[in-house]
């Protein structure tokens, strides 16, 4: 594996959404000669929901499934769709429209309407997917897009549910079908690459918590069972369950940058080997272990 090079991880993993959406403008260019200006209205509508800037809802409250992991989804569902092209896999251009917009609108179920003053949107955790297509069918029908394609939508956001497995989903086709397992696996894969993923885990945690989900007596026992979570459920759905649809990360890698790597990947196994040296050397002292981005300084400020 190669050493760390910040400037090439800058362009894989963008931060700001300005980048995030000339980046995925860019390989829709590659994937389709055909550009509209659908996906990048809806990726304004998504930032703006976000930011409590859409009508009839209030900004996110949900400090890990926020604006940052729903672009991170969008930027690697695109990433995954060029690579299934590369691959010789045909898609519409109907179909990758329908993707993107089930991949921006994929965690909406968590944002609260203006009238929801109770909490935050964690407590929607346990079914939030059925929220977030209801909205989804509600924003194309108000547009008057994609009408008949609902269902699609719907079964590509069921492919997010982690206890779901696509085998019971009724897919329509079998474009479909890969666009669904494409954001199942851009969902698991974007959040688990984040170089901030073992810090979000103390977010959560939060979000467990609020949202009533067992099986987690504390911050560390989350943290300690992440590594179960991945070797178990995570690996098992990206190489099965979703059709190991995860290893066209590497065929776009190397036609967008000429560099035959995935980074994802690597990221991950970064982020599961440091965790293991955490779990096994700093119980008392995690937090400490844990600086990035200041997020464990705010939730010791908030005494959290």
């Amino acid at each position: 594996m190669n050493s760390y090079d910040p400037e090439l991880q800058k362009k894989v993993f963008i931060q700001e959404p300005d980048n995030i959406i000339e980046e995925v403008k860019c390989i829709l260019s590659l994937i389709n000669s055909k550009t509209d200006n659908f996906v990048e209205e809806v990726f304004n509508d998504t930032v703006k929901l976000f930011n409590g800037h859409f009508k009839g809802y209030q900004a996110s409250k949900t400090k890990y499934h926020d604006l940052n992991h729903t672009l991170a989804v969008f930027l690697a569902t695109a990433r995954l769709m060029h690579g299934a092209v590369i691959n010789g896999r045909a898609l519409s251009r109907d179909i990758i429209d329908i993707g993107f917009i089930s991949a921006l609108f994929h965690d909406v179920g968590m944002i609260q309407t203006e009238d929801d003053r109770q909490g935050t949107g964690a407590k929607y955790t346990i079914g939030h997917e059925e929220r977030s297509i209801i909205f989804l069918k509600n924003y194309l029908v108000e547009r008057n897009l994609y009408k008949t394609n609902l269902d699609d939508c719907a079964h590509i956001i069921g492919c997010t549910i982690t206890g779901l497995s696509p085998a019971e989903i009724p897919f329509r086709s079998k474009e479909s079908e890969l666009i669904g397992k494409i954001v199942g696996s851009a969902d698991l894969i974007a959040q688990m690459a984040d170089r901030l993923y073992l810090e979000k885990l103390l977010y959560l945690y939060q979000e467990f918590q609020e949202g009533k989900i067992p099986g987690f007596e504390s911050e560390f026992d989350l943290l300690r069972k992440t590594e179960s979570f991945y070797k178990n459920v995570s690996k098992k759905r990206l190489y099965i369950d979703l059709g190991g649809i995860y290893s066209l990360m590497r065929i776009h890698f190397k036609d967008r940058f000429g560099i035959d790597r995935d980074f994802y990947q690597e990221n991950i196994q970064k982020n599961i080997e440091y965790l293991r040296n955490v779990i096994l050397k700093y119980e008392q002292e995690y937090r400490q272990m844990l600086r990035r981005a200041g997020i464990v300084s705010s939730l010791e400020k908030a005494k959290i």
